[in-house]
Parts: structure tokens; sequence; C-alpha cells
């Protein structure tokens, strides 16, 4: 899908390359039915990058236009009017920034060895651009130096593809390149090289502390042309005297220098390694055996078009149907490959390790949020995706120090938010079949639950006090509401995993204490309410608020208020609902969240977005909060309350996306509700009832078994569901369980405008939770 950003095309440089870009890569590639826009969440707060990639790829090459806001935690933001160059590490959808490393910038002129401000392209090496395109394994754009610069990707290489105008022209390679952090007075990079082997091959790496602290990543690069000069830059942006082969320090850049630039394209290619420069070396030449761009191109468009072609729909607007495609792709980008082609990686310990045969490692772990629906999906739609993914969680987690997986950032692990949710993808695939050694997870996952002197992160703190006191204190840890009920989550997976292991009598702690949620929630007002050590709630109460003390740093609640956290509990439903009063009144309190006026406090984070009433669509917490009616009984207000925010909460245009989409777990709900259901509770193994927004859907769920979702005449004013059946057989259940789904079949749903309110109501009828029904 050509986007033109900027009408730039009226300037005397950029008016050249509307024909620039050779023939043979114009062409649109094969497909499934409806292309997705790589633009979707590239504006507003969505955070992605429309650089390409392979599914799970490590390489995820691209534009960068800023790295000094919050807007451009993934390098890019549709709207800026410039690009700074291509790096070849991005994460999607984040809302913390790292990685964008090895910069290249392709120009002409005067070598510039700043990028300049946002505000005034023309003082640094930013360009002006037009004509940007992107799709699945594509990116090309017009720059205003005259070069048309193509890009694409192996799994561990970046390939570009530039296209010079005739004269002088050169390539700068930054290594100084990242995302700021003025906040931090220790320097962000503390030791780095670059260097320029006899044959002409690029090498260089750099340890940089900005988000994962001290990760480093190296590359080695290859030029199709070489270069008539070659300069380097130490620190302080000194040249370095002719002849200079290598050097070393802290902020490096060189510049590759050709006399006739355009006399031929110049095709670069650079594989990267988390290890070492070799292992960079051994991924470029076992990824990079020659020249055909083209031919990198074509596999890469075929590579995603057997992802996207996990799910196919038919019916909406055109408008869903790529929306659809959209958050297919974006669902399939993380966790990204951290293993080289010998399987080498560095491990959560700092230490080198290889994967078995066959296996990989990943790194970008999003789990805070991915653990919900991203991970779902990928045992639904890539069963053996999920094989390779679990074995690798398992492994990192006997590895890692810290135990399960929090947010680990290639070999580095950041403990960002809050739990230890390595262990739900766990518990959820073991649940659901994906073969596994489980029980090898155990023991470090029963550190983090049991032992208080093991090695802490603030994702974990306040453990002892949440297993003596039951709860959190609010006057002792922050955040101590969510992390309350998310730990409590936590132990409803983990005490799957000590069965699994044969701990019996530890599983049976675990289930006890996985209750703890109800110790934070104030039977009186039926809020999530904050505790103190002495047993006293926080009063005056105010569920808007983010918690009892005005610093922002001191919350009682993660990334959300009082309203959303309430919410939280993904397990034990049924004990929820009697905790508050029983179905009408905890219907009565999904009715008012939904509906309660939509303000926020002054010191309320960024995050907190896509409001409904009180529900943020934007954010993790609640996520599944609409699929919580069918518990009591009235999953006609699920139905009518999912369709909403499916035509809400997504559009397809840069900020298409209402929140963070998280390494892909805001576009796995959009799928998963688009086809008619949602893994309320991962761990049950079950999938509630929602509404499906199209007529038709397959959905491949695993070698030779396809799952068909029908929705005949289905519309807009068409948001309930009057029947079901399954394999032509009347279903009652306002859900389905994971095994019958996955073994293929016909969902076939009967839509109407006005609800039936007996489908689904009966208890028997109603969704499973904490193992039994209601």
């Amino acid at each position: 899908m050509t986007i033109d950003r900027r009408t730039l095309i009226g300037s005397s440089a950029l008016a050249l390359l509307a024909g620039a870009l050779p023939a043979r890569v114009v062409g649109r590639p094969t497909v499934p039915r409806t292309a997705p826009n790589l633009f979707v969440g590239t504006g507003g707060d969505g955070h992605t990058y429309p650089g390409p990639t392979l599914p799970f790829g490590m390489v995820q090459l691209g534009p960068d236009t800023d790295v000094e806001r919050w807007a451009t935690c993934s390098g890019y933001h549709h709207g800026d009017g410039s690009i700074m160059g291509f790096s070849h590490t991005h994460l999607s959808g984040t809302g913390i920034g790292d990685m964008l490393d090895v910069l290249v910038v392709p120009t002409t002129g005067p070598v510039q060895l700043l990028p300049g401000p946002l505000d005034n392209p023309d003082a640094g090496y930013r360009q002006r651009y037009a004509n940007e395109a992107a799709e699945p394994g594509s990116y090309r754009v017009h720059l205003e130096s005259g070069v048309a610069a193509e890009l694409t990707t192996t799994e561990r290489t970046g390939w570009h593809r530039y296209t010079f105008p005739r004269g002088a022209g050169h390539v700068l390679i930054d290594l100084s390149h990242l995302v700021h952090d003025t906040s931090d007075s220790a320097p962000l990079i503390d030791d780095a090289t670059l260097a320029i082997d006899a044959d002409g091959t690029i090498t260089g790496g750099r340890r940089v502390f900005r988000w994962a602290k001290g990760r480093r990543i190296h590359f080695a690069l290859h030029c199709s042309r070489r270069p008539d000069r070659v300069t380097f830059y130490a620190d302080g942006d000194t040249e370095q005297p002719a002849g200079t082969q290598r050097i070393a320090g802290k902020r490096l850049k060189m510049v590759l220098h050709w006399t006739d630039a355009g006399a031929a394209p110049i095709v670069l290619r650079c594989g990267i390694s988390g290890v070492d420069v070799a292992g960079a070396r051994a991924n470029l030449a076992a990824e990079a055996r020659d020249w055909d761009f083209d031919r990198v191109l074509r596999t890469a468009r075929q590579r995603w078009a057997e992802a996207l072609g996990a799910v196919q729909v038919t019916g909406g607007s055109a408008d869903q149907r790529t929306i659809m495609a959209s958050a297919l792709y974006h669902a399939q980008l993380a966790p990204t490959l951290f293993s080289d082609v010998d399987g080498r990686y560095v491990g959560l310990d700092g230490q080198i390790h290889t994967a078995p045969r066959g296996g990989a490692a990943y790194s970008s772990w999003s789990l805070w949020d991915t653990y919900r629906a991203l991970h779902p999906l990928l045992t639904l739609i890539a069963p053996e995706r999920t094989k390779s993914l679990i074995d690798d969680l398992i492994r990192q987690t006997q590895q890692s120090p810290f135990g399960p997986l929090v947010w680990p950032l290639q070999g580095k692990e950041t403990g960002t938010m809050i739990g230890w949710h390595g262990v739900v993808p766990l518990a959820e695939a073991q649940a659901k079949g994906i073969p596994a050694d489980y029980a090898a997870a155990w023991p470090a996952t029963a550190r983090r639950s049991f032992d208080v002197t093991a090695p802490d992160k603030d994702n974990s703190l306040g453990r002892d006090l949440y297993d003596r006191l039951g709860y959190v204190p609010a006057d002792a840890v922050f955040e101590s509401v969510s992390r309350t009920q998310e730990y409590a989550y936590d132990d409803w997976a983990s005490s799957h995993l000590a069965r699994t292991a044969g701990a019996g009598a530890a599983a049976d702690r675990l289930l006890k204490r996985s209750g703890n949620w109800r110790n934070v929630i104030d039977r009186e007002t039926g809020f999530a309410r904050p505790r103190f050590t002495d047993g006293s709630w926080w009063t005056p109460y105010d569920p808007i608020q983010l918690g009892h003390m005005p610093k922002p740093w001191w919350r009682d609640y993660t990334e959300a208020n009082g309203w959303q956290a309430t919410f939280l509990n993904q397990h034990d439903i049924y004990g929820r609902i009697a905790h508050v009063g029983g179905d009408a009144a905890f219907a009565a309190k999904l009715d008012a969240f939904f509906s309660a006026p939509s303000t926020l406090p002054r010191n309320a984070p960024p995050d907190i977005s896509g409001m409904l009433g009180q529900y943020a669509h934007g954010n993790e917490p609640d996520q599944h909060a609409a699929y919580l009616y069918a518990y009591a009984g009235q999953p006609w207000k699920t139905q009518a309350m999912v369709r909403r925010l499916c035509a809400e909460m997504y559009r397809n245009a840069p900020d298409g996306i209402i929140g963070n989409d998280d390494c892909g777990q805001m576009s796995a709900w959009f799928v998963f509700s688009a086809l008619g259901f949602y893994p309320v509770d991962p761990v049950e193994a079950a999938y509630v009832f929602g509404a499906p927004l199209f007529d038709h859907a397959t959905v491949r769920v695993g070698a030779g078994r396809t799952l068909t979702i029908e929705a005949p005449g289905n519309r807009a004013d068409t948001p309930y569901v009057t029947a079901v059946t399954w394999n032509g057989k009347p279903w009652t259940r306002s859900w389905i369980d994971h095994r019958t789904l996955s073994a293929g079949g016909t969902l076939r749903f009967t839509m109407s405008a006005t609800p039936n309110r007996d489908f689904g109501a009966a208890r028997a009828d109603r969704p499973p939770s904490f193992g039994h029904s209601a």
C-alpha cells in the first residue's frame, strides 16, 4: 500500500524521483485476499513501525524518524517529516524504547555526522521523503538526496538496495544512534568498535545501556560495490587518519564514499548477532549467499503470505478486512528470534548457550501484555511456533537468576511490569496439549513463588507480605492492589506447573494462595481498593484515582485506577461474582464500568487510553472485561460491547490502534474478537463467545485442520448471537473449549439485531472458571 505522508513531490529533488524505483519491485506481492496496512499503529500511540521483517525475525529493518519522544518508542512516527536513516532492530508497539541498532544513511552532498533536530532537517543528515510504501517483507521510499531506498530481510540479515542519482554519494553508518534518555547520566553506550577487513567486510558492535542495561549487538556488513574511500569518526566525531581500519570508543561512525554512486544500484547485506561478530559473520554467510535482492524480497513475501494465510475472512467492510490483516501481521512480529544460525544466544545469566538442534531462542517477551491474547492466538493458529517458544521459555526460565520470565530483551531481564507472567504461557500451552518438559521449569518457578531470598526485581516486590498477610499492603509496596491480583493469577498458573512436576503440596498451596485477590476487593464498595498493613482500607476512597499518595511513582495500581483494577481478575470469576453479591450485582458493576464518566486524574499515565466509560481498551489490565457478562448469564451484553469495541477502538489509519500495540497484544485482541471468541483465562483452555465481525472466516489450526466460522448475513446492525451450531448440531453454551475448537470444524453463529437473552444464560451453559463451572 503506497502512502504519501507528505506532499513533498513538488520539491525539485523529490520530483526527480517519481519514477526512480526499478519497475521490477513496483508490483504488488501475492498476499491472502486483503493485504495488511503496515502503517496502522505508526501514528497516535500505537508505537509500531512499517519496516520489513520476517515472522518473528531477528532483524526488523526500517526507517527511523525520531529518538527523543515517547511517541517514537519504535523509532518511527507517522507524520514526522524526515527520516534519519534505516536501522536493523525495532520494538513493535512497546511503551519503552530501545534497539535501533546499526543505522545506515544513504545520501549525497557534504558529509554530515549528526541528524539534526526534527524541526530542522537541513541542520543534519535527516532527509525529507516521499512515495513511502510498505508491505510485508518490503519497504521503499524516495529521499530528498535523490536516493531511492528499498529494504527487505531474511531472518538474521537486513538487505538494502540504494539507487543513487549520477555523481558522488555516500553511506553513513552511525553506531551512536539509539533512543535517547536524557534522565540517565551514565553513558548509554560504553563500548563500541568499528572495523573494515581486507576483503571489505565491515564489522562492529556496541554495548548499550538504555532499557535492557548492558545488552550487546554485533554486525557484519557487505557492500555489492566496494567503496572508493572509507573514513572513520571516533568519539567527538573526530575524523581518523587516512588508512584507519579499526576504531574503538563509545560513539562511533564511518562513511563509505563512492565517486559515482549512481553508476549502478548499491546493495548492502547486514547480518546481526547478540553473541559476537563471528556470529554476525556466520549469519550473513548463511543467509546472504548471493546479491539477488529480488530473490530475497520474493522469499520474504512468500513467508508472509503463508503466515497471513492462517486466517482469512470475507464480509465486513473493506476497512475491517484490512484491519484484520494488519492485526494478524502485527501479531506475528514478536517474540523475536535471538539465536544465531549455529544456535548460540546470550542467556539471561549472561552466559553463551546453544539451543538444541531444531530449536531457537527468542527475545522481546512482553509477557505482562502478551500472555492475555497474543500467546493464546499463536497456540491456536501456529502450534508449531508455540512449541518452539515454549521450549525456549522453559530453557530461559532455568537460566535466569530471576526464574520465570518477565520482560527479557536481548539477553537482559528488564523486570518491567509486575508479576512473573512467563508461567502463564507455559501453563496455557500445557493445558492445550503442546508437548514440552514443563516440569523442568518448576524449580525456578518454586523459588520465585516461595523463596523471598531469591534474586528480585521490582516486578516481584512484596512477595513475602503477599504470602504472610494474603495481600501486598499499600503502605509498604507501590502498585500493591494490582500486584496482589496479578501475583494471584501467576499462582493459579504456577499451580498447574507444580502439579505436573509432582509437587502436590506446593500446587495446593499455590491454588489456595491464588485466592488472595479477595483481600483487595472491598465487599462494601465492590471495588479493588488499597489496603494497609493493619488491615484497614484507604479512605476516603475514590476509584478514579491511581492511589492514596500524591506522588505519581507511588501508585496503588499498575497503569490503571480503581475502576480498571476492579475487573483485573481472570480466574476464579465465580468466586469474584459471589464475593460482591451475585450475578445481578456483578453485571450492574460492569454496566457502571462501561458507562461511567471517562474521567482520569491528572497524574494518569498515557498508557490508560481508549476510554469507554472507565474501561480503557488501550491498555491491558481489563481487556477481557467485556467478556465477563457471560459469566453472569448475560452474554448478549458481551456481544454488543465487543462489537462496539471492534468498531470504535480500531481503524484503518496510522492512529488506528487506540494504545500501544505491545508486541501484538492489542492486535491479537482484535483477531480473536473479530472471529467471535476470546480466551478470558488462557490457562482455562476455553474461549468465551462474543460477536463475530465477518460473514465467513477460515482459520488454520494445525497441520491439515481448519476451523470455519460462519455468520451468514452478518451486518453492523446485527451484533447479537441468537443461536450457535458446531458441525451442524445445536450448541447452547456461551463458550467452547480449546480441544474442540482446535480439532477443526464449523462454528456457525446466527446473528440478529435484537438479543436472545436466553442463549447462554443457564448456569450449565456459562464458561468454566477456576477449573469448574458456574
